[in-house]
């Protein structure tokens, strides 16, 4: 079975978002063409876009999959569905968001899926925990940790120190 390695951003802001991205994570983990390998730490983050609501988690993730891209999003898409995700406002509250950001070093562009994804460089929700384990992943011709030195990242705390937090059960300052 060919493997890729794809990373995904995830959050949320409604209900227990730390247990809806635990929740997606293992739901990720235990299909047969996907595998999690990294986690972030979890991160609390100001609401970016819309910034009159709730305080988001957030959190990244590689996986190893044998999907195609477009398999790989469809899959994100029926989890965020089976957890009863509603799509009312861009950038607006939300229960689980799990987004594709790369898939090995593909760049494309259609109409239901761009790679990398078109704003994680300026994203400093995305970028803070996608450098937790891939600080020199190279995306659109500079690292993580390149996009990372000049993204804003003000307000950003950790929520939860451990990588594990979603296989751990409630993170511990998110309860």
């Amino acid at each position: 079975m060919p493997s890729h390695l794809a990373t995904l951003g995830l959050g949320g802001n409604i209900g227990d978002p730390a247990a809806s991205m635990a929740r997606a994570l293992v739901l990720l983990d235990t299909r047969p063409d996907c595998r999690v390998t990294h986690v972030s730490k979890l991160y609390r983050t100001p609401p970016w876009g819309k910034t009159d609501q709730a305080w988001f988690f957030n959190a990244c993730a590689a996986v190893e999959t044998s999907l195609l891209p477009d398999e790989l999003l469809d899959a994100c898409l029926s989890i965020e569905r089976q957890m009863k995700r509603e799509r009312l406002e861009r950038w607006g509250p939300r229960t689980i968001d799990i987004d594709v950001l790369t898939y090995d070093s593909l760049s494309q562009s259609s109409r239901t899926l761009e790679i990398p994804h078109p704003r994680m460089m300026e994203r400093g929700f995305v970028l803070k925990p996608l450098a937790d384990f891939a600080p020199d992943l190279v995306v659109a011709g500079k690292s993580v940790a390149e996009w990372l030195e000049s993204a804003d990242v003000a307000g950003i705390e950790v929520a939860d120190p451990r990588s594990d937090w979603w296989r751990q059960g409630a993170p511990q300052s998110a309860v």
